[in-house]
């Protein structure tokens, strides 16, 4: 992996069904599967300059800290920069994904100026919560 693209923060998500994650993250949502290791089911996943590692839990080593009830990653979402969020919302919606929160624009304050963005919230199959956001 190239030093200058690899961010400093990467999360990696305990999944239920690694081939059902990748299905909904690389076959849907656009990333790649950078490299994995198939005896631990894991995959570390890439779309621009976002990273993902997927985990298979129950399999080669977890870190867990309570019990997994889903929604797994309760409190937390992955805000997530795209070319065009309202495509990708479309591509999800023609796949039978139900969107958490429906595409809108949203202005935001960021110092002291106002920025738009396109965005919707979606779920992953285990029930992460992730925010797609593109310039409006």
């Amino acid at each position: 992996m190239n030093d200058a693209l690899a961010p400093a923060l990467v999360p990696e998500l305990l999944v239920a069904d690694l081939d059902r994650s990748i299905g909904f993250w690389c076959g849907l949502c656009g990333f790649d599967v950078s490299y994995e290791r198939a005896e631990e089911r894991f995959a570390y996943i890439v779309l621009g300059t976002a990273h993902l590692m997927l985990e298979q839990a129950g399999v080669g080593r977890n870190w867990v800290t309570g019990p997994l009830e889903r929604p797994l990653g309760r409190g937390v979402n992955f805000q997530i920069s795209v070319a065009d969020a309202g495509a990708l919302a479309a591509v999800l919606e023609r796949a039978g994904v139900e969107l958490f929160m429906a595409l809108e624009t949203k202005w935001y304050r960021v110092g002291g100026d106002d920025v738009g963005v396109q965005q919707f919230l979606v779920q992953d199959p285990d029930g992460y919560l992730v925010r797609f956001q593109s310039a409006g």
